[in-house]
């Protein structure tokens, strides 16, 4: 056997890291230990995962060196991620183990995605890969571990490329050498690595003691004790640091809300001692003194002076409370007058512990202008145009006109309206519509003046009183069953009515553009007498609501009612404006708009004439994908328009919901189960429904 010379064996050491330097490429990170379908522990593995650094490097190529520095980096990251939970003690194991080629094949082609992506970044240059060079063929293990937990790096096979044994260069006439030949340098390939994070959360560090406490005269306010008292965590509770800030951060907005605006903290301090898994709390106050309401001062130059004072619904030298400034901010909202709203005590200038409270404003455009286009099955293509005049002249009057155009139904309705700041925030209105309809089976016309008061009984209830001047005629096209479907003679039928109309709303939601939790419902009652302006006596009540409830983070349940009863002498006399009708969005999908109640025969088919009474309910069932924008619903609508007894219509169907700034956009598709007018219906919304 030859024995290769000193200066050969030196030259194949020099080389072989060159080709046989262990590299590996991270495809995916696991965390194993955590039960996810907890949500504390879901918690704790999404810190881990946003906290590591090797997000940063997955899918590049790393040497050995750099890949062990990032799994010892790991280790440490994964325990900080699980202190804000208590966790100051855990036993944490990274392992990696080389993927199958199947496996890596498969993860390669879903990161690509059937088009080229940016290449992968070369690993650490020859300072990483030449750490390799003394290690053997093979798998290389190193332990490294502390009063925390054990790690565990594997990596890759130094000589992954060309199998077990040792590395030879390849002469050029194909046969195997003894000498190195000075060859290019060649980069071996990388294996396709998996990590695995596995979490003992251990014991956590629990509260041991606590005191916490508020100096001065905030000390003695009843809602300031409350919230001492349900102080999280307490004493026996694992030390959550998130629970710990909600709990700091709401006595924090107490004290500035309940007027004790110079309020701050005295002490701040947590010792946690991990080998007690203990954690002592020491946070203190000094709230200072309570303060009152100072005068009210308007920072604006168009309105005359004095209109907005009369917002101002508490006396000079009340108790300072944040929800009264709340409350006048939503009142100024409402006037929609301004862009811009800024309400802010000036401590600065207090003066007898009176707090003078600065409003700055600055005016919104004065004219809005509104555009579309509209399209419906029985009223044919259309266009709406409208201005409105945010603010007519200094004392805060609106003007508003809209007109929507369509081929078959004509309406132009013009309303002015007075801020009104006595008794309840709200508007004094006068509103005039004209209103022309003309379809296969109806030729409609009316006039309508309406005179009323608005006014915010509290922040759920909206109430309203009406009176309504009514003038309308109408005919239906009735067909002839002796004259084959000729069209009947008849006149057309006119109607006069005066009468009040009270309306109340409530809305209590947590959120009035997506609503997860909560209800809405509406009631109006109206009447008029024969010999008060009204051709007969009729009363009619109409009420409706909608319960939300939220499942998860993804779900949501939607219940929808209506009831509606008319007592009349005639219901012939009654004219088409004050019947009821049901189908369409927000009634019964899978029906036309009106197509469901009683009927007459035309020419053109059957037609709903409407009733004196309505009932309508649906179930709703919305699915968003991981939690929005976009999702998807199903739900089932049934219900009627009758006189005498009901003849219940039922509508089922799916739509696909997005989450809008402007509210949810609803696109839905029905086929209604009772001999519907058209096979399916679509329906397109948007904003909320409440």
């Amino acid at each position: 056997m030859r024995v290769l010379p000193p200066l050969a064996i030196a030259v194949v050491l020099i080389l072989m890291p060159a080709v046989s330097m262990a590299a590996a490429i991270v495809d995916k990170v696991q965390i194993k230990g955590l039960n996810e379908d907890d949500d504390t522990q879901r918690a704790m593995a999404e810190n881990i995962r946003v906290a590591l650094t090797l997000n940063d490097a997955l899918g590049t190529r790393l040497g050995e060196a750099r890949l062990e520095y990032l799994m010892e980096q790991t280790k440490d990251e994964a325990a900080g991620a699980l202190e804000p939970f208590g966790y100051y003690s855990p036993t944490i194991e990274v392992t990696s183990e080389r993927l199958s080629a199947a496996d890596a094949a498969r993860i390669e082609k879903e990161k690509k995605g059937g088009k080229d992506k940016a290449k992968d970044k070369d690993d650490q240059d020859d300072d990483d890969t030449g750490d390799n060079a003394s290690a053997p063929a093979g798998d290389v293990q190193r332990d490294s571990s502390d009063a925390d937990g054990k790690v565990t790096t594997s990596t890759a096979p130094a000589n992954a490329a060309g199998g077990e044994g040792a590395v030879a260069q390849q002469a050029t006439d194909g046969t195997s050498s003894g000498t190195a030949s000075a060859t290019p340098r060649q980069r071996a390939p990388a294996d396709h690595m998996s990590v695995t994070i596995t979490v003992t959360p251990g014991e956590p560090v629990r509260v041991r003691d606590a005191d916490i406490r508020i100096d001065g005269e905030g000390g003695s306010d009843r809602y300031l004790a409350q919230d001492l008292k349900d102080f999280a965590p307490a004493k026996g509770a694992a030390f959550d640091h998130q629970t710990y800030e909600a709990s700091k951060l709401k006595i924090v907005r107490r004290l500035a809300e309940r007027g004790y605006l110079d309020a701050d903290f005295e002490t701040r301090k947590v010792e946690v001692t991990r080998a007690q898994h203990a954690a002592d709390i020491d946070l203190s106050w000094v709230s200072g003194i309570r303060y009152d309401m100072g005068p009210t001062h308007f920072n604006q130059s168009y309105f005359r002076p004095g209109l907005l004072d009369r917002l101002v619904y508490w006396d000079e030298g009340s108790y300072y409370h944040q929800g009264k400034l709340d409350r006048l901010r939503q009142s100024l909202v409402a006037l929609d007058y301004f862009s811009n709203i800024d309400i802010q005590p000036d401590v600065d200038n207090a003066v007898d512990g009176r707090v003078p409270i600065e409003v700055n404003l600055k005016l919104a455009p004065r004219t809005i202008y509104q555009y579309g286009l509209s399209y419906g099955t029985e009223y044919g293509a259309g266009f709406l145009a409208g201005v409105e005049r945010r603010y007519v002249n200094s004392r805060g009057h609106k003007l508003k006109t809209l007109l929507d155009y369509a081929q078959n139904r004509k309406a132009l309705t013009t309303t002015y309206r007075i801020p009104a700041f006595k008794w309840l925030d709200g508007w004094y209105a006068a509103t005039a519509q004209l209103y022309d309809e003309q379809t296969d089976y109806i030729d409609t016309r009316r006039i309508e003046l309406i005179g009323s008061r608005s006014g915010q009984l509290n922040e759920n209830w909206t109430i309203t009183a009406s009176i309504h001047a009514l003038r309308e005629r109408w005919l239906f096209q009735l067909a002839d069953d002796d004259s084959d479907g000729a069209e009947a003679v008849a006149p057309y039928r006119y109607a006069t009515y005066v009468y009040p109309q009270l309306e109340a709303k409530y809305v209590n939601v947590d959120d009035r553009l997506f609503p997860r939790s909560g209800i809405t419902a509406t009631a109006t009652l109206r009447g008029g007498l024969e010999g008060a302006g009204s051709d007969t006596n009729f009363g009619q009540l109409l009420i409706g609501g909608r319960w939300y409830k939220g499942f998860g983070l993804n779900d949501r349940l939607i219940v929808r009612g209506e009831v509606g009863q008319t007592s009349v002498a005639s219901q012939d006399a009654l004219p088409p404006s004050l019947r009821f009708y049901a189908g369409g969005d927000n009634s019964i999908r899978g029906y036309q708009y009106r197509e469901v109640g009683p009927r007459v025969r035309t020419d053109g088919g059957e037609y709903s004439v409407g009733g004196n009474k309505l009932i309508t309910g649906s179930v709703e069932y919305e699915h968003y994908y991981k939690g929005g924008p976009f999702g998807g619903a199903v739900f089932v609508d049934s219900g009627t328009a009758y006189n005498d007894s009901p003849d219940f219509k039922t509508g089922v169907g799916f739509g696909v919901r997005y989450k809008s700034p402007i509210g949810p956009v609803r696109v839905d598709i029905a086929h209604g189960l009772n001999d519907p007018d058209s096979v399916v219906q679509l329906y397109l919304s948007i904003g909320a429904s409440l």
